[in-house]
């Protein structure tokens, strides 16, 4: 027995001193490598963020005017989407009355004054995707609705593109709503819109 068991001690000796796992040098070529190919595929992977965040704004914006319109006919008119101030929640690109870079929301407009006041009943209210512009086409910093559901004057559009980028980028899109409240999305070779 003695022969077996140092038979035994003797094989795992030699299969402890044979077992190896990464060296260090192993180790570093690795995460070298690794290294290059996450540096070569970040600059895609970033185009692919920004045409989401686009993509995710518009739908929250079509979503809204959709939202809206039917409850503009629910409540015979007196509906408004205005956008969401300046300074808000953190937000401070939406300088000019034609930038809805912050968000926007959905009122009842019960002094049918055509502008959403503080004691007016919200009824959605939307933050756009960080870093993502929205401008609309002509027009201000609200939208009023008729009691049809359109748009009370003329067809409205938006343009939305990555922050910073112009609107012939291939993640932009545009968002187009005719007078008679049929909405379409446009891509950016025809931004901005000239009709609904």
């Amino acid at each position: 027995m003695r022969r077996s068991s140092s038979y035994f001690q003797h094989t795992a000796r030699r299969a402890a001193a044979g077992a190896s796992g990464f060296t260090a040098i192993e180790l570093m070529v690795t995460i070298a490598i690794l290294g290059v190919l996450i540096a070569l595929a970040a600059p895609s992977f970033a185009s692919i963020i920004e045409s989401w965040r686009v993509r995710q704004a518009v739908e929250d914006l079509q979503s809204t005017l959709y939202f809206a319109r039917s409850e503009a006919i629910r409540r015979g008119g007196k509906v408004v989407i205005q956008k969401i101030n300046n300074g808000t929640n953190g937000c401070n690109t939406a300088t000019a009355k034609t930038d809805w870079d912050c968000g926007w929301f959905v009122c009842e407009d019960t002094n049918d004054n055509g502008k959403c006041a503080a004691s007016e009943p919200v009824l959605r209210s939307v933050s756009a995707p960080r870093n993502t512009q929205v401008t609309r086409t002509g027009g201000a910093d609200t939208i009023k609705l008729n009691r049809w559901g359109l748009v009370d004057g003329t067809w409205l559009g938006f343009s939305l593109v990555p922050y910073g980028k112009s609107t012939t980028h291939t993640g932009a899109r545009g968002l187009c709503m005719s007078s008679a409240g049929r909405i379409r999305i446009i891509s950016p070779e025809e931004i901005p819109c000239t009709s609904g």
